[in-house]
């Protein structure tokens, strides 16, 4: 039986985290919906991840930070982005008034 669901519906209830949802997974690649309110990742803390990640944001507004690079990283509906595995980065703004979606992949670089 063919399930369809909709990116955008079925918001947690829960919206003091960050909600992470798996939707395909297999080995070496994972897709992921996000789905933001407000959250941030604190100050001295860094995503240090073990793949690469494209990702993109659908709806909501966002800025990301990379350790590297001083400059805040401001994301809009449609903007998207690679971070390559163990590329030191952190967000530091989500839209407090609306959920910001996100589709992310994590995939091992061949």
């Amino acid at each position: 039986m063919i399930q369809i669901k909709n990116f955008f519906e079925e918001l947690p209830l829960n919206k003091d985290c960050e909600f992470f949802e798996d939707i395909l997974q297999h080995k070496g690649f994972k897709l992921e919906r996000i789905i933001s309110f407000g959250q941030n990742t604190p100050e001295n803390e860094w995503y240090d991840q073990d793949q690469d990640e494209w990702v993109i944001l659908l709806k909501g507004s966002a800025s990301l930070v990379f350790e590297d690079k001083p400059v805040e990283i401001v994301l809009k509906p449609g903007d998207h982005l690679l971070i390559k595995a163990h590329q030191k980065h952190r967000v530091s703004r989500t839209d407090p008034d609306q959920p910001s979606f996100w589709l992310a992949i994590h995939f091992d670089t061949v």
